[in-house]
This record gives structure tokens, sequence and C-alpha cells, in this order.
């Protein structure tokens, strides 16, 4: 008896499953997509589905299509039922010189991936301590000298980067958070005044309490390498910088060159069950570029989650700008009496975002669509949310 009541819960939940993919189609959706130059996983998904991060749900029980970087422009991709579920079919167009195609657009993200990232701490790092001929600032070509990297030997590489921003997040009570952000001099500490440095306009939004570190933005500047290993009575590592990378200075930090710092094997998934309960206002907007105040389609932001809450690469949220607590001075025409009744305003639909570098406690995200500017703030939800 058991075993036929699990028989039937399991029939139902997968019908529903399928109703609700079946029903997630767009109404003009293609029967058939020859793949194009440009596209993206993101951008195919979209012509066939009103939620394109729905995409895996169509194409993973599919072996020809279960590797989305295997597409390739002239390709063709045709929609089938199968048992009642659809399903996308790969048919080869030739292997053209083409490169596969990407999940989302890579041009818009190329700059962060490889210039910023998110550190625990930048305290301990090896750092730049002197300069050629005790210039303020080096260029490629140059030499500097490092301190902390006694065992580097010639030919090492490093990447030299420089603290901007520290990020936090601070507990309201009533399942609520702000943030925090605090810009950074060249020695790692916190400046009193606006840093004309910082990559990204943030929004002190106040604290509450001890704040929750979240982690230390830092920008590549250059890559360098040692040329002379410390020792024999010399205390730092001399390196030549190489490449076309901005200026350093005295202070900036070194890492060493990853191999692999990031990954572009991601599918876009809604967040686990843990990042979508969590208090409401925890994951938010903590970052938008190049010191503006909103960014639009096919941005970057920095967001307030990682690794830590089962946020990956390529997880999806839906962005939304926290509703107002409205006074009600239509009931009131005493000022005090109107503030004291407030309303409170229902959170508004703004776009989508997609994570394609996760951190422990914070990402990069890039916007996928919108209907209103995003700004720093703004919370994060399940991306099915509709309110």
């Amino acid at each position: 008896m058991l075993n036929r009541m699990l028989a039937l819960v399991g029939a139902l939940l997968l019908s529903l499953a399928t109703y609700a993919i079946a029903a997630d189609l767009r109404g003009d959706h293609p029967n058939s997509y020859i793949v194009q130059r440009g596209d993206t996983l993101w951008s195919i998904s979209a012509k066939f589905l009103r939620q394109p991060w729905l995409w895996p749900e169509i194409w993973q029980a599919n072996p020809q299509v279960r590797n989305p970087h295997q597409i390739y422009p002239g390709d063709v991709l045709n929609l089938v039922y199968l048992n009642g579920q659809p399903r996308i079919e790969l048919s080869s167009g030739g292997r053209s010189m083409e490169p596969a195609i990407d999940t989302i657009p890579l041009a818009d993200v190329q700059d962060f991936l490889k210039k910023l990232r998110i550190l625990d701490s930048v305290k301990e790092l090896p750092y730049v301590v002197g300069l050629e001929e005790d210039q303020p600032l080096a260029a490629s070509g140059m030499i500097v000298y490092a301190r902390g990297i006694p065992n580097a030997q010639v030919g090492d590489m490093f990447a030299i980067v420089r603290p901007t921003v520290a990020y936090g997040r601070s507990h309201r009570g009533s399942g609520e958070f702000m943030l925090r952000h605090d810009d950074l001099d060249f020695r790692g500490n916190k400046l009193s005044g606006p840093n004309q440095d910082n990559y990204w306009k943030d929004v002190m939004y106040g604290t509450a309490g001890q704040p929750e570190y979240l982690g230390t933005e830092v920008k590549e500047l250059s890559l360098a390498q040692v040329t002379r290993p410390q020792g024999h009575g010399i205390e730092t590592a001399t390196l030549l910088l190489i490449g076309d990378g901005s200026e350093v200075h005295e202070g900036d930090r070194l890492v060493p060159v990853e191999t692999q710092p990031f990954d572009l094997q991601f599918f876009p998934h809604p967040p686990s069950r843990q990042a979508v309960t969590s208090e409401y206002t925890k994951f938010r907007v903590i970052g938008v570029p190049d010191d503006i105040h909103f960014a639009g389609t096919h941005e970057v932001i920095a967001l307030a989650g990682g690794k830590v809450d089962n946020i990956d690469n390529g997880t999806v949220f839906s962005i939304w700008r926290i509703g107002s607590n409205k006074a009600d001075d239509v009931a009131h025409h005493n000022k005090l009496a109107a503030d004291i009744d407030r309303v409170k305003l229902a959170d508004e639909y703004e776009g989508h975002v997609m994570v394609f570098r996760a951190f422990d406690r914070m990402s990069y995200g890039l916007l996928m669509d919108g209907t209103k500017p995003i700004q720093v703030g703004d919370i994060l939800k399940h991306p099915d949310a509709t309110r």
C-alpha cells in the first residue's frame, strides 16, 4: 500500500512539474530555431520560455543538449514533446569555426572577472613597499619591491591588487538587515572621507549593533614577475611590472596568479531553498559600478550573499525595491498622527540577475532583464516571486 501511495505521489509531482514547464512556454515560441552568432543560452531560452532560468528543465534530459557549451551557430534546436513533456532536440548544423555559444554575453562581464575579486582579508597580504628610483608611481616595465614573499623564486608570477571597499551587513531585528561599506586607503584602512578610486557607487544604510563583515573588494592593477628573490641582506623581492595594467603605488597588495581564476561553465537555475527562505532583506544589491547610482540590463552589480548561503554561479534572483512605509496623510490631518499610522506598501519588481562569480559571502551578478533601474539596497527573491 505504501509503495502504491508513493508511486501515486511521484506521478502527481511529475505531472505537476510537466504542467508547470509546459505552461511556462511562451505563446509565440518557435517550434525550431537556428542558432545565430551572438546568441547566448539566456537569449535562446527567452525565445522558448517566459522564464529563461527554467532552460535546464527542458534540455537536461536530452543527452544531445546536456552541455549548452556544445551548441554552435548553425545548429538547429527543435521543440518536441516526449511523454507530454517539452524537450529540446539538437540537430547539428555542421561544426564551423565559430566558438560555442556562452551562457551570458561574456563581453559584459570579462573585465569584472579579470579585474575584481572579493577577499576575506587583505591585512596579511604581501605588499609593495618601494618603487624603482623611489618614484611615487610605477607602470609597466618598471621595478617594484615587495615585502612579505620571502620564499618567492625567480619567475614566480603575482597579481598586484588594490583594496577599495570593505563590505558589511548589520542586523536590525525583525528579520531585516542594513548594508554598510567602508572606503579604504592604500594601507587597507578605513577612510574618513570619500575614496575617489572606489570602483563602485555605494550607499551607507547605517548600522545597528556590530556589523557582519562580508569581504573586501580588490581591483587588479597589474601583473608582476619576480626577477630577484629576497635574501643576502636584501629584505624585499624585486618584481617587474608586465602587461598593460594600471599604475602601482606603495601599499598595493600581491596575490598569486590563479591558474583558473573563474569558472564559466554554469547554467541558469533558481536559488537553493536556504537562499530563498532566509530572513527578509538579507540578500541585497550592495554595489553598483562606475560611480553611478543605478544599473540597467547587462550591467554588473555586487550582491550581499555568497557560497556560505548556497549561492553559486548561475543562481538567478528577481530584484525588488522594498515597499515604503507610507505615512497615511489621507486618514490624518495631523502630520504626527499620520507619521505614526504608517502603511506598508508592496515591494516593486525590477528585474532578474544571474550570479556569474560567487565568493564566500558576496557575489557578482549580471542584470539579465529589467523593468526599472536597479539601485543599492534592492532585495533579492526567488526568480518566480510575485510579491
